[in-house]
């Protein structure tokens, strides 16, 4: 393991109970880690901190090339989220590098919108958590399943949190959660949707399964986003289907899935509506990706 860098001094002394500042290496963060947080699951992310990291990232961003492909799991999203999360980059920061690349670009102006647009989502979260306060936490508005809130779940079953569930992509899903502390954004819709539509668990015990594992974890837009596909705080519930996961996935889960011959996805919208839903939805939100995290 190669040694952590050393880290510019903090303006604060060090107080009873403070991890150590200094470590040999990521194997010595690891193991100090594991012996202080016994419950914690997962190991250290590849994802690093700090502002250089962030930069770098920063510099890697394509705004038209999010434009045309920010739906496919191996599409070019821009990854900033964990720095957007923590403060060491801002949403203004972001905004500026987007205007500088697409600067002069003509057509590339409408393309680099759609990042600025999705910027102004992240914000838009910040600012009903500032006037809901706690209340992120609870259902903005009645269900629109047809199915009485009582009726969800409360805990999140362990073949979901230990990725047993024999479903090639929601295994994949929570392998990526809990072992990079990161998820595409589709693909987070679409293992929130199957916890809370095929597995009837409720939405709040998904979102704090996640805040426990994304490294850009933020209660706002986590939780309203979860709220979104639960249709606690949209008119509509959000799901997905085989032919939809198989398209932005590139089918690199159902091919090979030992439950591909009994997919709970399989069928179209109409099939799938009947299945889940107890009141007709005249079209629940489908295949549209959320507005939520970048």
């Amino acid at each position: 393991m190669p040694p952590l860098p050393t880290p510019p001094p903090l303006s604060w002394p060090d107080r009873p109970g403070d991890l150590p500042r200094h470590l040999a290496d990521r194997d010595a963060l690891q193991a100090l880690l594991k012996e202080t947080f016994p419950e914690a699951e997962g190991g250290l992310s590849g994802i690093g901190g700090g502002r250089q990291a962030a930069e770098s990232q920063l510099n890697r961003l394509d705004a038209k090339r999010y434009w045309r492909s920010r739906n496919h799991l191996q599409g070019a999203v821009t990854r900033l989220s964990p720095w957007i999360r923590h403060g060491v980059l801002t949403l203004a920061e972001v905004r500026d590098a987007v205007f500088a690349q697409l600067s002069g670009r003509g057509q590339g102006q409408q393309e680099g919108g759609k990042l600025i647009n999705e910027l102004g989502w992240r914000d838009f979260w910040q600012r009903m958590w500032m006037d809901l306060g706690d209340a992120i936490h609870h259902s903005q508005e009645e269900l629109k399943t047809g199915h009485d809130a009582s009726s969800y779940g409360r805990t999140l079953p362990e073949d979901i949190r230990e990725g047993r569930t024999g479903l090639a992509c929601m295994d994949g899903f929570q392998a990526d959660l809990v072992g990079s502390g990161w998820l595409h954004n589709h693909a987070r819709m679409w293992l929130a949707a199957y916890v809370v539509h095929w597995r009837r668990i409720h939405w709040k015990a998904g979102a704090d399964w996640f805040l426990e594992h994304l490294l850009d974890g933020d209660p706002a837009s986590n939780h309203l986003s979860w709220q979104w596909v639960a249709s606690s705080f949209s008119h509509k519930p959000y799901f997905f289907n085989r032919d939809n996961l198989e398209r932005y996935s590139e089918g690199r889960y159902c091919n090979d899935c030992p439950s591909a011959q009994n997919c709970p996805f399989e069928g179209s919208y109409e099939q799938l509506e009947q299945r889940l839903f107890a009141i007709p939805m005249a079209g629940a939100i489908r295949n549209v990706p959320a507005r939520r995290r970048r």
